[in-house]
């Protein structure tokens, strides 16, 4: 019927996710709760979204306050969040103008997009080649799925776009071939999230940098899960002494209200013009109210700094644990962005994990990702790592 607004158990919803036998209705903080008032601890922070928790008081009075007021308007007038949003990036990155957009595929696509036209419109260049990296993740999109480098994220959606070639991470050798196929662009994760929680080393990253500035390629950093404190600076390209000239970012950029963005360099910036990109939704009122709340509330509280102590001492009980159980074979990562590579299903973890009332992700099939948000306290991950460990005993006492 069309004016039945009743929803069950059987509500017609794509099956493009394997769920988990949870239905989530409340958040705060590092805690959600399910529909029978369980509560769970959750380390997966939406995945790497919910960077100052659950529903923070910051951005809940920012975005109750925006709600008063206006909603949506056009791209064809000028946003003050927008505007005061796009001012704090710049000023707290390597960029110098903001485009803004809804996801972190939409944020990639509108880096590509700016590559080829730069190349095109700015170089006078014939290039469109787009070259990123073996296990990488940067989207569901056509183009960004095709950027992916994992065959099983482009399995069945044949034939993918031109113009994108693939190199193994971390291979120095592999970066010689750069000056041959002379790309408008590079796309790398510092830290391959999806791809395993795998990061970047940082003399590859020096000479991948020096490669991409002495050949005129532009170098886009794919900071989606990384960036707005994850790693425990505001993006990760801080760690590695380079300059990008594009930075994607999303996920944590809204505290989980959707927003994406790219910031670019003034000189790679011409590549668009009025008229050549666009979004109707990108940049609205709402969610740059939340972005702005979100960004500001980190760079002003001095929550970073604060973040250093949580991350060693997750480090600690995470080492422990590996001391402990052998099946893990290796902690990686950076800041709160944690990998544990076991020789065990690592999915059997997550699902096991969930009956002891902890929420935690897989990276791949050997790899349990950990995503605390960076208000976590040290009694949280105290209640952490005895969940996860009565999960580990479960499991051997299976096995």
């Amino acid at each position: 019927m069309v004016n039945d607004t009743s929803v069950s158990l059987t509500t017609p919803v794509m099956a493009t996710y394997s769920r988990f036998p949870v239905t989530l209705v409340k958040g705060k903080g590092s805690y959600v709760w399910d529909d029978q008032g369980n509560q769970f601890l959750d380390f997966t922070s939406g995945i790497a979204t919910c960077n100052l928790g659950h529903v923070p008081d910051p951005v809940k009075e920012k975005l109750e306050e925006q709600l008063q007021n206006l909603w949506h308007c056009s791209n064809l007038y000028n946003i003050p969040n927008q505007q005061q949003l796009a001012a704090v990036l710049t000023a707290n990155s390597c960029g110098d103008q903001v485009f803004f957009c809804n996801s972190g595929a939409e944020a990639n696509e509108a880096a590509i997009k700016l590559a080829r036209r730069y190349a095109n419109k700015v170089k006078g260049s014939s290039s469109s080649l787009v070259v990123t990296f073996q296990q990488s993740f940067h989207g569901r999109t056509l183009a960004t799925l095709t950027a992916t480098g994992q065959e099983k994220i482009q399995h069945g959606f044949a034939p993918l776009m031109p113009g994108f070639s693939y190199l193994p991470f971390n291979d120095e050798t592999a970066l010689e071939q750069l000056t041959t196929l002379k790309p408008a662009a590079v796309l790398l994760e510092l830290i391959q999230g999806e791809g395993g929680v795998i990061p970047a080393n940082p003399e590859w990253v020096t000479k991948l940098a020096q490669i991409c500035k002495e050949n005129q390629i532009l170098l886009m950093v794919d900071e989606i899960q990384t960036g707005i404190g994850r790693t425990g600076t505001l993006f990760a390209y801080e760690q590695y002494s380079i300059e990008p000239d594009v930075i994607s970012i999303a996920k944590g950029l809204g505290s989980g209200f959707p927003i994406g963005a790219i910031i670019a360099k003034e000189e790679a910036a011409k590549g668009f013009e009025p008229g050549s990109h666009g979004s109707t939704f990108g940049g609205n009122p709402l969610a740059t109210a939340a972005g702005l709340a979100t960004v500001s509330h980190i760079i002003e509280s001095n929550l970073l700094e604060q973040v250093k102590g949580k991350v060693d001492y997750l480090d600690q009980q995470l080492q422990v644990l590996k001391e402990k159980y052998t099946f893990i074979k290796e902690i990686r990562g950076k800041g709160l962005l944690k990998g544990l590579v076991v020789d065990i299903n690592a999915l059997d973890i997550v699902q096991k994990a969930i009956t002891n009332q902890l929420l935690i992700l897989t990276a791949g099939p050997n790899v349990v990702r950990i995503l605390p948000p960076l208000t976590v306290s040290k009694e949280e991950i105290n209640e952490f790592t005895a969940s996860l460990e009565k999960t580990f005993q479960s499991i051997e006492k299976g096995a």
